[in-house]
C-alpha cells in the first residue's frame, strides 16, 4: 500500500489530506484544516498529526501563469519541443521577462477549432517563488509540486464526451475547462475566498472565525424565504464577491466556443450553504453542483461536506500517487532522490525462488570494512566503482577550485587599481554635476509652479461635470426597489450615498453595481451595516469618483 500526503498552502490556511492506495482502492486516512501564523510550525504539526515523517508529500504551485500556443500536429516530438521553447522565448522577450528565472512545464491537447493543430497548455512560474514555497518542506520528502488548477481534475468523475467546468474558489478563483476527459483551458480570476475571509477577519480579528462564519452562512435564492437579520450579518461581505465570480464565469461561457454540460464548484467558498443553488440561477442550461471526490462514498461517521472542504489537498495527494498529468510536476529531482530510488530498488523484493520471495539488500559495512577472503557480488562491485569515480571527481574539483581561486585573486588586485583611478575621475565629474544640478533645481522650481497652476485649472474644469454625470449613471443603474435618500459630496471626489430598500439583496446588488460598472472606484467602495427600520433596510455607501 502506498500513501501520499497532499498539502495545499495559502496565506493563513493549510488544507491537508493523507490518501493511501492499495491496488485501485483509494482511502483518505486523515484530513483537516489548520490556520497559522508561522508556516513552519504549522507544517510540523500537520506532519506529526498525520504521522507522515517518511510519507511522500505533494504540494501546490503558487503564482503560476498560463500561456497557450498552437502547433502543427505533424511535427515530431523533438521539433515540437523546440517550437514550444521558441514560442515561449518570444513571449518572454515581448513581456520583458527573464527566461532563465522561470521554470516551465506543458501539456498537449487537440485543438477543437483546427484539427491540423495541437494546443499547448504552457505553465510557468518563478524559480525563486517556488524555492520559497518548498523551503518549509526541506526536512521532508516532497515528490510533487503541481498547479492546483490542473490537479483539481484528479478528483472529478470525468465521463467520456462530457464537457465540464471546475470553478475552484480558493484564495484566487481558477476556471478549469475539461473537454472529453482532457484539460483544455485554465483561467484565473482575481476574486476568491481571500477577499471574503480578509473582510470578515478584519471585523472579527480572527481568520479561523471568518472561515467558520462562511461555513455557517446560508444563501437564499430569489425564490427562497426572506433573509433574517441574525442569519445574514455578513452577506454584505460575501455576496459582492460571489456575484462578481458568477458574472465573470457567465460572460466567459457566453463567449466560449466550448459547450459546457456540467459545472462543479469547489474550494473554500464552496462550504457556503446553497452556493450551488445561487450559481444555478446564473446558468440555465448547465447543471451546477458541488465537486465531491469520485472515490468517496456516503458515510454515517464522516459527512461528505468535511471531505469537500479539503478537495484541494485530496487532489494534490492523488497527483503524488501519479494520477492526472505527470508532466505537470514541477519538482526537480536531485542526487538524493536518485540515490533513494537506487537503494529502494535494490532493497525491494524482486526475485522468487521455489515459490517464495527472496530479498536482496546491500551490506554497506561490507564495502567500507571489506573481507578480502569473501567475493563481492555484482551490486557491491558497482557501488565500489561509483564511489571511486565520485572520489576522483572530488579530487579534480578541489584542484580546479585552488587554481581558480589563485586566478581570481590576481584579477581582484588588478580591479582594485582600476577602481582607485576611476574614483578619482568620478570625484571630478561629481563637482561638475553639482554645478549643473544647482541650475537645474532653479528651472525645475519654475516649471513646478507653472504646472501647479495648470493642474489646478484642469481640476476645476473636471469637477464641474462630475456630479451631474454621477447622478445620470446612478439613475440608469439603480436596481428596482432601491430608494436614494441622499447623496453628499464632502470632498472633491468622495461621495456618500444613503439608500434604503425592503431587502438586503437589493442593497448588496446596488453596491456591487457601483463597483463593477465603475460608477465609483471599486477599491474605495465601502458600506455600513444595514439598519432595519420597520419594513425598510437603510445603508450608507461611500466611495471615490473615478
Amino acid at each position: 500500500m502506498t500513501s501520499c500526503l497532499g498539502i495545499y498552502v495559502e496565506p493563513n490556511i493549510i488544507k491537508y489530506a493523507k490518501v493511501s492506495k492499495e491496488r485501485e482502492v483509494l482511502v483518505v486516512e486523515s484530513f483537516g484544516i489548520k490556520f497559522y501564523d508561522a508556516i513552519g510550525d504549522a507544517i510540523k504539526q500537520v506532519i506529526s498529526d498525520t504521522f507522515s515523517y517518511k510519507t511522500p508529500i505533494s504540494i501546490n504551485l503558487s503564482e503560476e501563469a498560463y500561456q497557450y500556443f498552437y502547433m502543427f500536429s505533424l511535427l515530431n516530438k523533438n521539433d515540437l519541443k523546440k517550437a514550444i521553447a521558441t514560442e515561449f522565448d518570444s513571449y518572454c522577450t515581448d513581456k520583458g521577462f527573464n527566461r532563465n528565472a522561470l521554470e516551465t512545464r506543458y501539456a498537449l491537447v487537440n485543438d477543437l477549432n483546427d484539427k491540423e493543430k495541437i494546443k499547448v497548455i504552457h505553465v510557468s512560474t518563478n524559480k525563486s517563488t517556488m524555492a520559497t514555497q518548498e523551503q518549509p518542506f526541506s526536512e521532508y520528502k516532497v515528490v510533487a509540486i503541481s498547479p492546483l488548477a490542473i490537479s483539481i481534475s484528479n478528483i472529478a468523475n470525468l465521463k467520456p464526451k462530457e464537457n465540464i467546468l471546475i470553478i475552484n474558489m480558493e484564495e484566487k478563483t481558477t476556471l478549469t475547462t475539461i473537454v472529453d476527459q482532457k484539460i483544455y483551458t485554465v483561467e484565473k480570476l482575481e476574486q476568491g475566498s481571500s477577499d471574503i475571509l480578509n473582510s470578515i477577519s478584519t471585523k472579527e480579528n480572527s481568520y479561523s472565525k471568518a472561515y467558520e462564519i462562511c461555513k455557517n452562512s446560508t444563501i437564499y435564492t430569489m425564490e427562497g424565504k426572506e433573509l433574517q437579520d441574525e442569519e445574514n450579518e455578513y452577506l454584505d461581505d460575501i455576496m459582492p464577491t460571489l456575484y462578481e465570480i458568477a458574472s465573470q464565469v457567465q460572460e466567459k461561457l457566453a463567449n466560449s466556443t466550448v459547450r459546457i454540460d456540467r459545472i462543479y464548484l469547489t474550494g473554500s467558498l464552496s462550504v457556503i450553504n446553497n452556493i450551488d443553488l445561487y450559481f444555478q440561477e446564473f446558468f440555465k442550461t448547465e447543471k451546477c453542483e458541488i465537486l465531491r471526490p469520485f472515490f468517496i462514498k456516503d458515510s454515517v461517521k464522516i459527512s461528505i461536506k468535511d471531505y469537500i472542504e479539503v478537495n484541494s489537498a485530496i487532489a494534490l495527494a492523488l497527483q503524488g500517487l501519479e494520477y492526472g498529468l505527470k508532466d505537470m510536476n514541477f519538482k526537480n529531482r536531485d542526487w538524493k532522490d536518485d540515490l533513494n530510488d537506487i537503494f529502494a530498488k535494490f532493497s525491494s523484493d524482486k526475485e522468487e525462488k521455489n515459490g517464495e520471495k527472496s530479498s536482496k539488500s546491500i551490506n554497506l559495512s561490507k564495502l567500507f570494512k571489506p573481507n578480502f577472503n569473501e567475493k563481492l557480488d555484482a551490486t557491491e562491485r558497482w557501488l565500489l566503482r561509483t564511489l571511486g569515480g565520485f572520489l576522483f571527481l572530488v579530487i579534480i574539483y578541489c584542484g580546479l577550485s585552488l587554481f581558480l581561486n589563485y586566478s581570481i585573486n590576481i584579477k581582484r588586485n588588478q580591479v582594485a587599481d582600476v577602481k582607485s583611478d576611476t574614483q578619482l575621475q568620478i570625484a571630478a565629474v561629481n563637482n561638475d554635476i553639482t554645478n549643473i544640478n544647482t541650475k537645474k533645481a532653479e528651472y525645475e522650481a519654475s516649471i513646478t509652479r507653472l504646472q501647479s497652476i495648470k493642474d489646478q485649472v484642469a481640476e476645476n474644469k473636471k469637477y464641474k461635470k462630475m456630479i451631474p454625470d454621477l447622478m445620470v449613471n446612478i439613475m440608469d443603474a439603480i436596481p428596482k426597489g432601491v430608494q436614494l435618500l441622499s447623496i453628499e459630496n464632502d470632498t472633491n471626489k468622495h461621495v456618500i450615498i444613503n439608500a434604503q430598500s425592503e431587502k438586503y439583496e437589493q442593497l448588496g446588488y446596488f453596491k456591487a453595481i457601483l463597483r463593477t460598472q465603475g460608477i465609483l472606484l471599486s477599491d474605495t467602495v465601502v458600506s455600513s451595516e444595514g439598519v432595519k427600520s420597520g419594513d425598510l433596510v437603510k445603508i450608507t455607501i461611500e466611495g471615490d469618483l473615478p
